[in-house]
């Protein structure tokens, strides 16, 4: 079982690409009308913040940019729109079709306890140097 353990980061990372583009398409519906077939613009100031969320923090956390503050902007997103949208509609998950945003909100809150992993921008961007340059007195 150990040697599947080089696979986690990878498939981590994919995951979180494909849930964030999934995600952002949400956003893209709201706000851009594309991909076709969703529910348009939502009225209000709170849907329209909504879809700009979904947008923007979907392409941060698939490509890993700054993907802790967006996961756990996205996770209080989908946190509200649980118990404003669906909660109202019955108990369980599955009886209000919650389920998305339970499914979502947890995932983004892997994602802030975990970070991005290493196939991210932020693995890129923000990686600490594991030793120091050597210096002119050491290399003599």
């Amino acid at each position: 079982m150990n040697s599947l353990n080089r696979f986690a980061d990878p498939v981590f990372c994919i995951t979180r690409l494909i849930v964030g583009l999934l995600y952002a398409c949400h956003g893209g519906q709201k706000i851009l009308g594309f991909p076709p077939g969703g529910h348009g613009v939502p009225p209000g100031a709170m849907g329209i913040f909504a879809g700009w969320i979904e947008l923007a923090g979907g392409f941060m956390i698939a490509f890993g940019l700054l993907a802790r503050l967006a996961a756990f902007i996205a996770a209080g997103e989908m946190a509200v729109a649980y118990f404003t949208v669906h909660a109202k509609m019955g108990f369980f998950p599955i009886q209000n079709h919650g389920e998305l945003a339970v499914l979502l909100c947890w995932f983004f809150l892997f994602v802030v306890l975990h970070g991005a992993g290493s196939w991210s921008l932020d693995a890129l961007l923000f990686r600490e140097r594991s030793s120091p340059l050597p210096s002119a007195a050491s290399a003599a």
